[in-house]
């Protein structure tokens, strides 16, 4: 958990509050200048969809945060997001309300992507078969799983993710973020209870949010606290009625990805098991990129996949493709098929990318003849836990543990958010600013994601430049640790 000095809290709050003040000044003036105009006459009568409070933090902080000469959110890039990509160079004449994208870009070392074990580019094993894919089935099956949608390449890989993750049985979705926002919806209704990590993914809180299902929230990664809230809620029941919940299902993810952080998943199952609850497991970030074999948090930290009751994952990061997937007993899957909007609605995965997630799986289990995968996944084991290390001997505050490849560096303060992003892109290092609402308003902070196709040199020239700019900016918030040789020096003396 991030423990906020006092100073900077105070100056990160100043600062927030003086783009407050000057958001509200020009509102009023901006009405004062308008006054005159009918909006009436502009709107033809329509009330505006939009009024100036619900969109005031886009106009006036987010929009000022990013008004620099060069734009710290969502560039567009011109290339596969390999170790470097070409990032296209945007300018403004309205003060970044609109932006115009150029024919330039700049070669940068790429520390944003998801990329982690380097399938996103072009691969020897997986590229070939999806383009093969690609002349045979179309790029689209243009149709929802239960009728034209569900090709032999979707089962093929229902099959091989439900061996991947050790389940009976699996689901597939288009769509990453989607496979929670319709899952949870579809899993609980009224009388039945979710209780879900603080910190848990947006997809995660829409998805509770869309069932007519009671929510909890217990304090992130604290499986004493989640003992406490079960405890409560299994004692009080259903509100009003008072009777005994229907089904309780606790949700964590496997890594969280604005932390950077593992799951406290042995200890998490054990209270579920304690109090008959059911394990709902994200593992958007962690499958593929943690563990041995890339199976994942419950590999990593030793624990049964029969302990787990209902395993997310997505296609979006270790696997180079997009998609996600759903894999629990064969009983929970057939439940899902009928009843999962998400699967009776929506246009299936398309086919080349069902083969990219196919072609990945079989590198990571070296089913493709080779050592790749294992190579890969010791890579950026190794590349995450040296970045990290590196960081925080500098004296920048970074979350997360040990073998994640998220890690985020605090900023804290919003003047700070474009003023690292630009001077990284100036030294061709592209990295991803995150702030409120991703995240706290107080803890705005640029995530650094890392790669297996990230080679030691492009790991030190990412040091080096993000070293000098945090010089630069002021966020080393700690004492950064003296060379070995110098140390060694004050020994001798």
């Amino acid at each position: 958990m991030v423990r906020l000095p006092y100073l900077i809290a105070l100056s990160t709050l100043f600062s927030y509050g003086l783009l407050f003040a000057f958001g509200q000044m020009r509102d009023f003036f901006r009405k004062l200048i308008d006054w005159s105009k009918s909006t009436s006459e502009d709107l033809k009568g329509y009330a505006p969809i939009c009024l100036g409070l619900e969109d005031f933090y886009t106009r006036r902080l987010y929009l000022r945060i990013q008004a620099c000469p060069i734009d710290c959110f969502s560039r567009p890039i011109a290339s596969a997001p390999d170790a470097w990509f070409d990032v296209v160079e945007r300018y403004s004449n309205d003060n970044n309300k609109t932006l115009h994208r150029t024919s330039n870009t700049t070669k940068c070392l790429n520390l944003g992507s998801y990329n982690y074990l380097g399938f996103a580019a072009a691969d020897e094993y997986c590229t070939p078969r999806v383009i093969e894919s690609l002349k045979k089935y179309s790029p689209s099956t243009c149709s929802a799983r239960i009728d034209g949608g569900t090709t032999n390449l979707h089962t093929e890989l229902e099959e091989l993710v439900a061996r991947f993750v050790g389940k009976p049985d699996a689901i597939l979705f288009g769509m990453g973020y989607v496979t929670n926002s319709a899952i949870i919806p579809a899993l609980l209704g009224n009388g039945g209870l979710i209780i879900s990590d603080s910190l848990n993914h947006n997809s995660i809180v829409n998805g509770a949010r869309g069932s007519s299902a009671s929510v909890r929230v217990f304090q992130h990664n604290s499986p004493s606290h989640l003992e406490e809230v079960l405890r409560e809620q299994i004692a009080e029941g259903q509100p009003r009625t008072h009777r005994p919940w229907k089904k309780i299902i606790v949700i964590v993810e496997g890594i969280y990805s604005m932390e950077g952080e593992l799951c406290k998943l042995p200890e998490i199952i054990a209270v579920c098991k304690k109090y008959k609850a059911y394990t709902y497991l994200d593992e958007a970030h962690s499958i593929g990129a943690v563990g041995k074999s890339g199976r994942g948090v419950c590999e990593l930290l030793g624990v049964d996949t029969d302990d787990v009751d209902i395993m997310m994952g997505t296609f979006t990061k270790s696997f180079g493709s997009c998609g996600g997937y759903i894999a629990a007993s064969k009983e929970i899957i057939q439940y899902l098929k009928h009843t999962c909007a998400a699967h009776l609605y929506a246009t299936s995965m398309s086919p080349p990318a069902v083969q990219q997630v196919i072609s990945a799986i079989k590198v990571i289990l070296g089913e493709d003849g080779s050592s790749r995968g294992a190579q890969k996944l010791a890579r950026v084991r190794e590349n995450s836990n040296f970045f990290r290390s590196e960081l925080q001997k500098m004296g920048f505050e970074v979350l997360g543990d040990n073998d994640s490849p998220v890690m985020p560096i605090m900023l804290y303060n919003p003047a700070k958010i474009p003023a690292f992003s630009r001077e990284c892109l100036r030294q061709e290092v592209a990295v991803v600013t995150v702030a409120f609402p991703a995240t706290p308003l107080l803890l705005a902070r640029a995530r650094i994601c890392i790669s297996s196709s990230h080679s030691r040199e492009d790991l030190m020239k990412g040091l080096e430049v993000i070293s000098n700019v945090g010089d630069l900016v002021g966020i080393k918030y700690f004492p950064a640790e003296p060379p070995k040789c110098v140390e060694q020096d004050e020994k001798v003396l």
